[in-house]
């Protein structure tokens, strides 16, 4: 007799979608459950807790290999947590980085907008800009 919940379960607890719970068994962040005589599987707390940890750190997008990572360190607690400093200062630069590039973006769509004069498609400032990247502000966004 098997304790713990079925797959279903499993993700309505944790937020995961059953194709995803399935995935993250196939690549390995989740080790494969026990299965009941009917090739059912049953999930325990500590998966359960597993699942939460992946769908939080890939809300704060954390990308699968910085997760194995992570996860790694977690089945080992009593390392050192610079390895865990260092992955999540990684996900801040790439966060910075994106949110200048967003600034950028920004700066551009609204020049484009305050130059529109509400006229023709022959004299859209839109229009041209989005024609002749040359025109752009910011040639990287």
């Amino acid at each position: 007799m098997f304790t713990g919940v079925a797959i279903g379960e499993a993700a309505r607890q944790s937020g995961v979608k059953v194709p995803t719970i399935r995935y993250y068994e196939q690549i390995g962040l989740l080790p494969a459950p026990p299965r009941s005589q009917g090739n059912r599987r049953h999930y325990e707390g500590s998966i359960l807790r597993r699942l939460a940890f992946i769908r939080h750190a890939r809300e704060l997008g954390f990308g699968i290999g910085a997760i194995r990572d992570l996860l790694t360190l977690q089945d080992d607690p009593h390392q050192p947590c610079a390895t865990a400093d260092s992955i999540a200062k990684a996900r801040l630069a790439e966060v910075e980085q994106r949110i200048r590039s967003l600034t950028a973006l920004k700066a551009e769509l609204e020049l484009m907008v305050a130059g529109c004069s509400h006229g023709h498609v022959s004299e859209c400032r839109v229009i041209e800009i989005l024609a002749d990247h040359g025109q752009c502000m910011h040639p990287h966004h």
